[in-house]
């Protein structure tokens, strides 16, 4: 196979040379036999994929329970897959036996199992919906949504019994159009595409070269950053110790949250986020925590009470949780209404072509069209498992939250499937999936539907996680749909290692939670810790906004949100209208949602993502082509490596290990009375 490939890619470049007609990926591929779906489904890949969720979810719940900004992780699942069965196959023949040869179409269910895995630590709603339900974030807010029917105690029995109920369904919600979305309407799936395109690279002998200097590479940083982390656990035996309370630009800016913290995993997140959301995310920072909260500060007495502790949210809290939540809202409003519009105009326009003349078809789309449509997947199974799990859902979801009702999810039940596609669909043409501002729209309604009390937050809460796991289970499995129709994978072996994958998150994400994030840290969730998981508090306040009304929110903090909501949609107007005419000065206009982010949390981790736009920056100038390839491998390194010293890090909390020293940085001043306190 690998000489069939090698011969077929001389001979591409010996056609460049002659000027004759370049060869396309699958005619590339063209003599390679294609393995039947049950073949691409090999104890290795699942071996593997399992390896690689179990990373990927302390990863994932580690961003989650720090800032909640997740970057796309199908590049580093699809590369360490490729290795690690290279690996495999390496150490196999070491002993003498002898492996099947490694397909794209297995590297591609790795990948996609891997993806549901780690999927499921954010859409469970731990370090959001979720914790927006404890006593923990509860006391943060006012004494009126503090009450019994309010607030919920996690244990592992609610959350296992919840997340089974709800993270299946979406697989089922859209499975049947499958081949609309992505034969019919052609969409595109940005992220799926360009993982399908570099699973095929890896598969030619030039792409296996790269790939092993690429994954060389990201070893080298994983454990870099892995021994950084372990170093500066050392210094951290109490809060306000070690590295992370470095003051880079003085005590002053220390105090309003601007300085570098040495977090390798948002250096590395920095690196594959763009220039433009670490850009907004620091200019975020500088109005809120540089110029409104000092100046609203000022105020303290008159908007709200003074000496309120810094978690209230009827004091300045209260300003930074509302006004994130405004921008978020105003982006995800527009850009709800946006791609309805823009799907509703495309599948119109599609309507009034001329279909009278055939299309020409290329072999490409004539092989790929070939293989999806080979296996296909019953419509009674997809019509069986949905209304299986709905039933289930309205009996058990109740039992679990007793201020939802079972009328409530039937509501969401009906509704999902079209909310589903719709966001898809969006995703398909923008890669932009809305899967959050559902789930906020759904905390709205069932929220208020229920009333504060009789535990309309608890309801609104629970009803954003049915919401938000449909529509964002569904768009993750048509990118996935695409990355297999671009690499020949099956359909129906991309679907069970979808079912596999979402089953093993579902064992996996409550128990990382519990044991090495709820259990080993009793302060998560709090402001101004080192895990202050944002969103817990942020969809708690969307929650108590629909129940309580305007009354919740301290003096001209209404004002202020209504002006940033629409300040949010001015500035996606401007940037699509100069979309519109091709104007590229929209490449420099904010994003608000990112701005939102540091509203609440801070300039710290915006300042190390722009460190990591940084280095990529450095990089690109230096050779743009070198930086493509390296750069998300040095950045998967960095995270990966920083993520994995959680796991030992929680365990030492666990067993009551403290650091030996705590190293803190003082001014000149608190030094000097320091130095006269200890000689007195």
């Amino acid at each position: 196979m690998e000489m069939e490939i090698e011969e077929k890619l001389e001979r591409m470049e010996d056609g460049k040379k002659a000027g004759e007609k370049e060869l396309t990926i699958e005619e590339i591929f063209q003599g390679t036999e294609v393995p039947s779906w049950r073949s691409q489904l090999t104890i290795r890949s699942i071996l593997v994929s399992v390896l690689l969720g179990v990373l990927f979810t302390f990863i994932v719940m580690k961003l989650n329970v720090s800032t909640g900004v997740i970057p796309s992780l199908n590049v580093a699942a699809g590369l360490l897959g490729f290795f690690f069965i290279k690996a495999w196959i390496y150490v196999c023949s070491i002993f003498g036996y002898t492996c099947k040869p490694f397909t794209r179409q297995e590297n591609t269910v790795i990948q996609t199992c891997v993806v549901a895995i780690s999927g499921i630590a954010f859409s469970s709603g731990y370090a959001s919906y979720m914790l927006g339900m404890t006593k923990i974030i509860a006391d943060q807010g006012p004494a009126s949504a503090n009450t019994a029917n309010n607030v919920m105690t996690l244990n592992l029995g609610m959350m296992y019994g919840f997340l089974f109920l709800i993270s299946f369904v979406g697989l089922f919600s859209i499975l049947s159009l499958r081949k609309i979305m992505i034969i019919d309407y052609k969409l595109i799936y940005p992220s799926g595409t360009a993982t399908a395109y570099l699973i095929n690279s890896f598969h030619t002998d030039q792409g296996a070269k790269l790939a092993k200097k690429q994954v060389r590479t990201l070893f080298k940083w994983f454990g870099g950053s892995f021994i950084w982390a372990f170093f500066q656990w050392f210094f951290t035996s109490d809060d306000g110790c070690g590295f992370a309370a470095f003051p880079t630009f003085g005590p002053q800016a220390l105090a309003r949250k601007f300085y570098f913290d040495f977090s390798s995993t948002y250096v590395g997140v920095g690196m594959i986020t763009p220039y433009s959301i670490n850009l907004s995310m620091l200019l975020g920072s500088i109005i809120s925590w540089g110029l409104m909260w000092p100046l609203i500060e000022l105020h303290e007495g008159k908007w709200y009470p003074a000496n309120l502790p810094p978690s209230n949210l009827s004091g300045l809290q209260g300003y930074k949780v509302f006004i994130a939540i405004a921008m978020i809202l105003g982006d995800g409003l527009f850009q709800f209404v946006f791609v309805l519009c823009k799907s509703v105009y495309n599948l119109m326009k599609s309507k009034d072509k001329d279909v009278g003349g055939k299309p020409v078809v290329s072999y490409d789309d004539q092989r790929r069209t070939e293989y999806f449509l080979k296996d296909q997947i019953p419509t009674w199974v997809a019509a069986l498992g949905y209304v299986l799990f709905a039933v289930l859902a309205m009996i058990c979801v109740p039992k679990i939250f007793p201020s939802l009702k079972a009328y409530h999810i039937l509501v969401i039940y009906i509704v999902a499937p079209i909310l589903a596609f719709c966001n898809s669909y969006g995703c398909g043409l923008t890669d932009w999936s809305l899967a959050s501002t559902y789930g906020k729209l759904a905390i709205f309604i069932f929220g208020s539907w229920v009333g504060l009390d009789n535990g309309g937050i608890i309801a609104g809460l629970a009803a954003c996680g049915v919401m938000m796991s449909i529509v964002s289970t569904a768009s993750d499995l048509m990118q996935d749909f695409k990355t297999g129709y671009l690499t020949l994978a099956s359909p129906r072996s991309m679907f069970v290692s979808q079912v596999f994958g979402t089953l093993i998150g579902v064992a996996l994400s409550p128990a990382v939670f519990w044991v090495f994030f709820y259990k080993a840290y009793p302060d998560l969730g709090k402001d101004g810790t080192s895990n202050p998981a944002p969103f817990g508090a942020l969809y708690r306040g969307i929650a108590l906004l629909a129940t309580e009304g305007l009354s919740a929110l301290p003096k001209n903090c209404l004002k202020l949100a209504i002006g940033f909501f629409f300040f949010a949609i001015l500035v996606n107007i401007i940037k699509q209208v100069m979309m519109h005419y091709k104007n590229k000065a929209h490449k420099y206009l904010p994003s608000p949602i990112a701005m939102a982010v540091p509203f609440y949390l801070g300039g710290y981790f915006a300042i190390d993502m722009c460190v990591g736009s940084l280095y990529r920056y450095w990089r690109e100038r230096n050779n743009k082509a070198e930086a493509d390839a390296f750069v998300p491998a040095v950045a998967s390194g960095l995270i990966c490596g920083d993520s994995l010293w959680g796991m030992p890090a929680s365990a030492l909390s666990l067993l009551n290990a403290k650091p030996p020293m705590c190293m803190k940085f003082l001014s000149r001043a608190t030094n000097t009375k320091v130095d006269a306190f200890l000689e007195g």
